[in-house]
């Protein structure tokens, strides 16, 4: 017999009880943090559980007739799939209806209503320069937020979302916030008050006087808005400045950072949502700005905005800042205090990481080719998925058991190993399916349900594997211990390869897909990994064990490593050469 391995290894052989120790505690921690998170069950997709469907219809911007094509509407798919997916699996469905309709699913269990939010806004993101601002309801101010310093890297910093919450004394009086807007109109519409070398124009009436008139006339309208908005009321929150042409001044509600709506004057767009190359969340560990928004712009979005954030900076009048402004709303309002020129830019403030990871999806997600309007908001019902989830879990029943019936009827006393092992591997994806539904918003859908069905057959096919270099060994000649762990190097091998290619497929399937294949993929990935964790952690050192106990060691007929049942060929055995003179064959006859 050979002599028992040393080292790392033969520590290993002999002390498998750590291994189900660790994946006990695996277990339990999990099973724990489930009951404690109160998602005690997977998060059902909308086709099992019914849901919110909602159909936007396309429109054509004016100036622009043909601008609903396949292109666009690809783009727009494209762009809110990955607003409402942009945490994770989420199983929300995103696809075009006709030439003019796209249609998004949402499953019941999501906050449908913040998913509608994000889906309906549809109108383009653009930057403003910020001309005048108060809070709403409070006094009026033209004067910025208190002052935050740009970094020699070109930084543009601020508060998340509307920071601009300081007011001017409380004396201020309505003239003087109509004075405040008039003077910030008429400095926004200076440069195009004059010809671009600044010289008078000759001819009668002037030029000049009636672009000052005009200035003035659409001052004075735009301060009646101004001074008539009250962002504290749903009405104003969800429709001004909502119809705003991007050439044009207007009036904008937002958020600041202490919760309080605010309203402001907004000048032209300066720069363009499709600008942003890229935008995402960054926390930054080598200062104390915590989590910040980075923005990379395209060459023409860089200059546009190296313009109107140098503009912004130079005249320091009437407001240093520049508002971020989505389907007519202020999502953020920065203050720079130079020319950021460099194309990328960095927004910092006391953002957590939710509004960071907020504000960087609507910068990068947030410009759509097209315009859309709700048509229709439906509540889809389950009664069929029901039905289909109830067949699905039946086959999923029936396949168990048909596997349990063959690994009874071939390996007999290795069910004891095979069949715990399939019971821990089925718990470790229920319950890590269960809290995957509120951290990365993952569905259980019925392409899903398919995918753990085939997670059977992967597992089994580990375990059978293994058993049979086991086998193999046991036909060589060699007793159960050792056949053991020299059959588990092999096995090893052939079953790393075996899931490897298994999760390499799921991988490619999962990111080449979307919608309901994306759920098969993502579950046949998920159990392909807890199968190599349960076949290493627990059914190898499971096995060791067993191999100790005498009904396996033994070659009990019902053990399923009978050696005479296997064909088992006789142990060899050496033998020892006399040492001393060998007696020959005596003559009877005598010498």
């Amino acid at each position: 017999m050979a002599a028992p391995k040393k080292g790392r290894s033969a520590s290993a052989q002999s002390k498998p009880g750590r291994s189900l120790a660790l994946i006990l505690i695996a277990i339990v921690g999990l099973t724990g943090a489930m009951f404690a998170s109160g998602n005690t069950t997977p998060r059902l997709g909308i086709d099992l559980a019914g849901g919110t469907s909602i159909t936007l219809q396309a429109q054509n911007e004016p100036g622009q007739p043909n601008a609903i094509n396949k292109t666009n509407m690809d783009t727009a798919v494209a762009i809110m799939n990955r607003r409402v997916n942009g945490l994770g699996v989420s199983e929300t469905e995103v696809q075009t209806q006709g030439t003019s309709n796209i249609i998004v699913n949402i499953p019941r269990g999501t906050n449908s209503e913040e998913a509608r939010q994000q889906v309906g806004t549809t109108a383009k993101l653009y930057f403003r320069p910020v001309l005048a601002t108060e809070v709403s309801g409070g006094a009026a101010t033209a004067s910025p937020s208190p002052s935050a310093s740009s970094s020699p890297s070109g930084k543009a910093t601020g508060k998340p979302k509307a920071t601009s919450s300081s007011s001017a004394s409380p004396s201020a009086t309505a003239t003087s916030q109509g004075r405040a807007v008039t003077d910030a109109l008429k400095a926004d519409s200076k440069p195009s008050a004059t010809g671009s070398s600044g010289a008078k124009a000759s001819s009668s009436p002037s030029p000049s006087a009636s672009g000052s008139s005009a200035a003035s006339d659409a001052a004075a309208k735009l301060q009646a808005q101004y001074a008539a908005l009250d962002c504290t009321k749903k009405t104003a929150q969800t429709t001004a400045g909502k119809s705003a042409k991007a050439t044009d001044p207007t009036v904008a509600c937002g958020k600041n950072s202490g919760g309080q709506w605010q309203k402001y004057v907004l000048g032209p767009a300066a720069v363009d949502g499709t600008d942003v190359k890229k935008a995402q969340a960054v926390f930054n560990t080598q200062s104390a700005a915590g989590w910040t928004v980075t923005m990379e712009f395209t060459s023409k979005g860089a200059k546009k905005f190296g313009d109107i954030t140098g503009q912004l900076a130079k005249n320091q009048s009437p407001q240093n800042q520049f508002a971020i402004v989505l389907d007519g709303n202020v999502v953020s309002d920065p203050r720079v205090s130079e020319a950021l020129t460099g194309g990328n830019a960095e927004i910092t403030g006391s953002f957590t990481q939710q509004e960071a990871q907020g504000l960087a999806n609507m910068l990068s997600y947030g410009a759509l080719p097209l315009s859309f309007k709700e048509q229709s908001v439906t509540t889809v019902t389950a009664a069929l998925g029901g039905e289909q989830l109830h067949a699905g879990l039946i086959a999923g029943a029936i396949g168990l058991g048909l596997v349990v019936i063959y690994l009874l009827a071939f390996y007999r006393g290795l069910s004891v190993v095979a069949i715990p092992s399939l019971l821990v591997s089925a718990i470790l994806t229920y319950v890590i399916m269960s809290l995957l539904g509120p951290t990365i918003h993952f569905a259980l859908n019925l392409p899903a349900v398919c995918g753990a069905i085939v997670a059977i057959g992967i597992t089994a096919d580990s375990f059978i594997v293994f058993f049979e270099r086991i086998r193999d060994e046991i036909r060589e000649g060699r007793s159960l211990r050792p056949a053991v762990e020299r059959a588990w190097p092999r096995a090893r091998r052939t079953i790393l390869v075996s899931d490897f290619v298994s999760f390499l497929a799921a991988a490619v399937l999962f990111i080449v897909t979307v919608g309901k294949v994306q759920g098969f993929a993502f579950t046949l990935g998920l159990t392909t990994v807890l199968d190599v964790v349960v076949v290493f952690l627990f059914t190898k050192p499971l096995m060791t064990i067993l191999a100790r106990h005498k009904f396996f060691s033994g070659g009990h007929k019902w053990s399923g490593l009978d050696p005479k049942g296997l064909g088992a060929k006789a142990p060899l055995r050496r033998t020892r050469r006399p040492s001393g003179p060998v007696a020959g064959p005596v003559d009877p006859k005598g010498a």
